[in-house]
């Protein structure tokens, strides 16, 4: 029996997100573009590590269509380090695609220059790669451009909806042609593609979209043709067919670092795919990536909401992570909240960034005295009064029964 083709799977780089960053004086970059860059390194020495014979990246080198130089030549240096390990594919995102459709992808160039052991894999198509563990099969799936797949199809007067449903259509069709002629070959087979496959959990992608976005269907690249479905787009690490035993893997790796405060609970890794004929095995190896962490905290009944807030501070450990504060606040102590103090306890933490110190402060609606507050008698106007200053119903019952003593005392004759 030969050895199974180890396979390393990872996608969504993103080089250039710099968030919640500062400008490293040694490098000149983003401290957070240093963060997407380990992470790559890391993974890259655990392939080394681990004889990879075949990588597939499933898209979106960087945060935008056309990135600066220094951010190419930055993924420039990893793609020789993988590509020197094994064959490389790299497969075209939406976030590589040219801004127009004249001009280059932001990965073409290694296709222009006949980098060895790259494939920019641009269009629906399957390959047979020779790798030191024997052949695999590779169809690509790139980002749907709606233009091209649209392009002989009559589309005048048909709604967004109805356009939507002929774009799936035919990516189904164009996803069962690569399944039907990689089962020309009895050896291992791996898709890979980058779009929204219907059900998946989505996540912090949706901030960084560049258009309308169409899924596929899950039954569509769920093909038993396939021994390993590689996606990317989708940030959040999932297995689409978890549990199933008629499937092959469908698996989104997932981004490598944090974007943002809505990745803040996602693992963050890539994939490592033991790939044989009807017999793969995978695992999600986790990269110890930049931890966000949120401090809440309801502050409306605190005398002292400063120092109520710094013991919250201390019972965490927020070295190193990107920290967001959300307080919630009243009217009245709104005031006794120093930021400049709560901002000092967090540098003295070691936090590498402190996002934001949110105040959601309350602003009831008044009470209102009515339109003619004269008829009112004291009694109603005191309760109107304590109302409207959130006092609570316990003690605002022990200050009526006070104001009614005081009220009736001063109304007795005398």
């Amino acid at each position: 029996m030969t050895e199974p083709i180890r396979l390393l799977h990872f996608a969504d780089v993103h080089i250039g997100m710099e968030n919640y960053g500062k400008t490293d004086p040694k490098t000149g970059l983003s401290t957070r573009v240093l963060d997407f860059l380990r992470r790559m390194d890391e993974m890259i020495d655990y392939a080394r590590e681990h004889e990879v014979d075949l990588t597939i990246f499933a898209g979106d080198a960087f945060k935008t269509r056309s990135p600066n130089p220094t951010f190419q030549r930055e993924f420039a240096w990893r793609v020789r380090d993988l590509s020197e390990l094994a064959p490389l594919v790299l497969l075209v995102g939406n976030h590589d695609l040219p801004p127009t459709i004249l001009k280059a992808s932001s990965v073409e160039i290694y296709h222009t220059l006949a980098v060895p052991n790259v494939w920019v894999a641009d269009d629906y198509e399957v390959k047979r790669i020779e790798t030191k563990r024997g052949p695999v099969i590779v169809g690509a799936a790139p980002y749907p451009i709606r233009s091209r797949l649209l392009q002989e199809a009559n589309t005048a007067g048909m709604t967004i909806a109805e356009t939507d449903e002929l774009l799936q259509t035919t990516m189904g069709e164009l996803i069962t042609k690569l399944a039907e002629e990689a089962d020309h070959e009895d050896i291992p087979r791996v898709l890979t593609g980058h779009f929204t496959v219907s059900g998946a959990v989505v996540g912090s992608e949706r901030s960084v979209m560049l258009g309308r976005d169409v899924a596929v269907n899950l039954a569509d690249v769920a093909d038993s043709r396939w021994d390993y479905v590689a996606l990317g787009h989708i940030h959040k690490h999932q297995n689409m067919t978890a549990g199933r035993t008629d499937a092959p893997p469908v698996v989104y790796s997932g981004s490598i670092e944090r974007i943002d405060f809505g990745e803040e609970g996602d693992p963050k890794g890539f994939c490592w795919v033991e790939l044989s004929r009807e017999a793969t095995t995978w695992q999600f190896v986790q990269l110890d990536v930049r931890p966000f962490v949120t401090l809440r905290a309801d502050l409306r009944q605190s005398g002292d909401p400063t120092q109520e807030m710094l013991r919250k501070i201390r019972q965490h450990d927020l070295k190193d992570t990107v920290v967001r504060l959300l307080i919630q606040l009243t009217p009245d102590n709104e005031s006794r909240l120093n930021e400049s103090t709560l901002r000092d306890a967090l540098r003295q933490a070691d936090v590498y960034h402190v996002a934001v110190i949110q105040k959601d402060v309350d602003h009831p609606e008044r009470a209102r005295l009515g339109a003619n507050p004269e008829g009112l008698t004291h009694m109603e106007l005191v309760e109107r009064y304590l109302l409207s200053r959130e006092v609570p119903e316990d003690r605002r019952s022990e200050l009526m029964t006070l104001a009614q003593t005081i009220i009736e005392g001063d109304e007795s004759p005398s």
